[in-house]
């Protein structure tokens, strides 16, 4: 992997094409990322560079965050993340990482928290039947058995049952990059993007490719 940035969700829009398709897009306001540290082989046994990504106030970074970031020579920031780059040497400290570092065509991966669905049955965060809705029925939303109670008198570990949904780490992989508006430090990625508006996600060079 050789580019990858920040950004954060805009939202989803949609685009024409000269021959009049519809495109649904997502917009990421991407970048301008600047690199705080530069780990190297040699000092770090591998090859990565940090960024930072969102000015923050200077009243809520704390002495150590100002001592690094005052270190790099650059704006306090809100969000700080390690990029595993095949080229990291190449960067130097201050050096900025805007979305012209990827072009129309391009696929990348896209990672970010998913949006929190909050405490759900195993229909909804599994997608389990749902049994008969007749009034003699009192089996309707449950989650059905859990095992049996004499052998293995347990229940296995994984079994799909109610709770958490949502709020986790996904990477949607091979993405298309519809346009980039370098001005604007724009993105636009063709289909949907985990996490909700305004959230951190990561754009890597696709795995895939």
């Amino acid at each position: 992997m050789k580019k990858a940035i920040l950004a954060t969700k805009v939202g989803m829009t949609q685009i024409f094409g000269e021959d009049g398709s519809l495109t649904p897009v997502t917009v990421l306001q991407a970048g301008p990322c600047v690199v705080t540290q530069v780990k190297t082989v040699e000092n770090d046994g591998y090859s990565a560079v940090q960024v930072g990504f969102v000015d923050k106030r200077e009243k809520l970074v704390n002495k150590c965050q100002k001592g690094h970031f005052d270190k790099a020579g650059v704006s306090y920031k809100r969000y700080v993340r390690e990029l595993k780059l095949d080229n990291a040497e190449e960067y130097a400290l201050g050096a900025e990482i805007k979305a012209d570092a990827f072009a129309a065509g391009d696929k990348i991966d896209a990672t970010a928290i998913s949006k929190g669905k909050g405490f759900q049955g195993a229909i909804k965060r599994h997608g389990l039947q749902r049994g008969p809705m007749a009034h003699g029925s009192k089996y309707h939303r449950h989650a059905g058995s859990n095992g049996a109670c004499s052998d293995p008198s347990k229940v296995f570990k994984g079994k799909k049952m109610a709770g958490h949904m949502g709020s986790r780490r996904i990477t949607i992989q091979n993405l298309e990059v519809v346009r980039v508006d370098a001005d604007a430090n724009l993105i636009l990625v063709k289909g949907s993007v985990p996490g909700p508006k305004k959230s951190l996600v990561t754009l890597r060079e696709t795995v895939k490719a």
